[in-house]
């Protein structure tokens, strides 16, 4: 794998940590605050996701194609959300997320495929 790619997944993957958190981690710390101040949360921590995913997708341009980049984000994404769900937000595994990321990888193929 060449430098430009590794970067880029680094990038994305912490990215997506942060995004993950934004995006879910109110529902269980701010459950009873109001809605405003879970957003307010979301977009100081969605701040620094930016701060990574922008950067991330400028060099991956470089080196993959716009559907790759986005498939890419796409795994990375689900390989950041299952620990997430189950360690974080404590619920537990499904089959039906395994068949989910089976479909992914069929996306993956295809994508890069020459």
């Amino acid at each position: 794998m060449n430098w430009t790619i590794a970067r880029t997944i680094c990038l994305l993957t912490a990215s997506n940590v942060f995004m993950t958190f934004a995006w879910y981690a109110h529902l269980r710390d701010l459950k009873g605050r109001p809605w405003f101040i879970a957003a307010l949360a979301s977009w100081g921590i969605a701040f620094f996701e930016y701060l990574l995913q922008v950067p991330a997708n400028r060099i991956g341009s470089t080196a993959l194609t716009l559907p790759q980049l986005k498939i890419l984000q796409e795994v990375i994404t689900l390989t950041v959300f299952v620990p997430f769900l189950i360690f974080y937000m404590r619920q537990s595994l499904k089959w039906d997320y395994l068949w989910a990321a089976c479909c992914l990888c069929g996306a993956v193929y295809f994508v890069f495929r020459k």
